[in-house]
């Protein structure tokens, strides 16, 4: 991966331009204000990963979830939620860090989903979530990562304690690209 500018970069021999994505209509976008903490407007200085991290607070909504990065008492966020009902807010902007993923804010894109096993809006969202920013990002299957991969911590808790699952979604997200293409 080489570093072209603040906002370009190539990946597996693609040019990425974060800045220029456009947003598909299944996304909704609802850009959470600049603060110094949840959103810090810093730039991402490449996408290596896309990690997947389940939202402590299980049962809310995409929307109140957003509403919480965006509100005086948090210092987390993260690109993207996943809603209980297959909604998927987008929070922060591709080309900058979310606070989600510790010291690998700055290469990674990041998506929170609901606490537990996912139920099946949620869970098509996030596959189709998932394929979407493989190929906008120039990443592979073997790019996504769970927040435990990096930390160690039990997040997303399904995925961790259940690695049969785990290995279930990355093959459900490599068979939606191959039926997409």
């Amino acid at each position: 991966m080489a570093l072209i500018g603040a906002r370009y970069f190539i990946n597996r021999q693609k040019v990425v331009k974060l800045d220029e994505i456009e947003m598909p209509d299944w996304i909704k976008s609802e850009i959470i204000k600049v603060d110094g903490t949840s959103r810090s407007g810093e730039k991402l200085s490449s996408v290596k990963n896309i990690v997947v991290h389940y939202v402590g607070n299980p049962g809310s909504t995409a929307e109140q979830n957003k509403n919480f990065y965006a509100g005086d008492q948090s210092n987390v966020s993260s690109h993207f939620v996943v809603g209980l009902k297959g909604e998927i807010i987008q929070c922060i902007p591709l080309s900058e860090m979310s606070a989600a993923s510790n010291w690998r804010n700055n290469d990674t894109i990041s998506i929170e989903v609901d606490t537990g096993k996912f139920n099946k809006k949620t869970y098509k969202s996030l596959v189709k979530l998932v394929a979407w920013l493989e190929e906008q990002c120039g990443l592979e299957d073997g790019d996504v990562i769970r927040h435990y991969d990096i930390t160690g911590k039990e997040c997303p808790r399904y995925f961790v304690t259940h690695e049969d699952a785990w290995k279930k979604f990355k093959q459900d997200v490599a068979d939606y690209r191959k039926d997409e293409q």
